[in-house]
């Protein structure tokens, strides 16, 4: 793409100049191209990965690229279209891996991804675990979907396309929460500019990503009736077995009526506590409005970002400490 950007897209990321025209050569170099992102797909994790694989088939068409993983409950295929079942036999050639939104290893959709020749990986994560040829990380972006972008654009020798720019504003809404978290900054902003400029359309975007049928006004309904309000302001909801299957919700999706409670002057940590029967564990997952939750999480085997992290509980006997320590962060 031949335009002038925003100066504050080129005055970020310039330490990742080399390793930007590595992965252009890597991509450029082979034939066969797998594209992977992180379990449990979130906006940012999948709007990165089809935004990637739509990006290299907009400028390489002849290369073969394939994107795999498990779909999410609800945003495939409303927002992203369903992912690929690919046969073990496409893996036996060379092929280079891009992981996107993954700071270790084990959490990779699809173990497959350790069978290239090379391996990519893009983040903003903290860095975990190394496990790409070439790495980029950089903590500081609210989404993956940011530091993608800003390497996409500096390849002005190619197009992004309204379906690529469309992936990223999704990835970049959805883990800023709408541009609400405190790490968004004048970067991010920049970026979500260009991409308006390549003519997405933001407002059914937004209708993709947030419209409801009416079965979720159940759920809201049963929020309000059971949440729960620390005395230092950490609201929590807990949704056992049967709570799951009376409002016909997965456990990833107990999460939903977060948003219930991040406008409240009162309230300045919130979580949803939804048992996982297939793991036998308590799915956690926290937002604040400006305490780092991360620590916390990270205590009860999880992690994430400042205002936005998820947990594990082994049982319900942990969630008292769980509070506890969460009220730490509001002394």
């Amino acid at each position: 793409m031949k335009n002038v950007l925003d100066k504050d897209i080129f005055d970020r990321c310039n330490e990742f100049k080399s390793k930007y025209q590595k992965v252009l050569k890597m991509i450029e170099k082979y034939d066969h191209i797998a594209v992977f992102r992180h379990v449990k797909p979130d906006y940012d994790a999948l709007g990165c990965q089809l935004a990637m694989v739509s990006w290299i088939k907009d400028n390489f068409p002849q290369k073969e690229v394939i994107y795999t993983g498990e779909d999410h409950i609800t945003l495939t295929p409303r927002c992203f279209p369903e992912m690929m079942k690919v046969d073990d036999s496409w893996f036996r050639e060379p092929f280079l891996s891009i992981v996107l939104d993954t700071s270790n290893a084990d959490r990779i959709a699809d173990q497959r991804y350790k069978l290239a020749k090379e391996i990519i990986k893009i983040d903003h994560h903290p860095q975990v675990e190394k496990y790409g040829k070439v790495e980029i990380v950089d903590t500081t972006m609210s989404a993956a979907g940011e530091l993608l972008a800003n390497m996409l654009f500096r390849f002005d020798a190619f197009k992004i396309s309204k379906t690529t720019a469309s992936y990223l504003y999704k990835a970049i809404v959805g883990d800023s929460n709408r541009f609400l978290y405190s790490d968004v900054s004048v970067h991010t902003f920049a970026v979500a500019k260009e991409l308006l400029h390549l003519g997405i359309d933001m407002v059914g975007i937004y209708k993709e990503m947030y419209s409801e049928d009416l079965s979720s006004l159940e759920f809201t309904k049963w929020v309000l009736s059971h949440y729960h309000i620390s005395k230092k302001g950490v609201a929590y909801y807990v949704l056992e077995k049967e709570d799951l299957a009376k409002l016909k919700l997965k456990p990833e999706q107990g999460k939903e009526c977060l948003y219930l409670f991040d406008h409240f002057d009162d309230v300045h940590i919130w979580a949803s506590i939804s048992y996982d029967e297939e793991k036998n564990v308590y799915r956690v997952s926290l937002r604040s409005d400006g305490a780092s939750v991360e620590s916390v999480a990270s205590k009860y085997m999880g992690g994430g970002h400042t205002q936005a992290s998820g947990a594990k509980l082994k049982s319900l006997d942990e969630l008292p400490n769980l509070i506890a320590d969460l009220e730490k962060l509001l002394d």
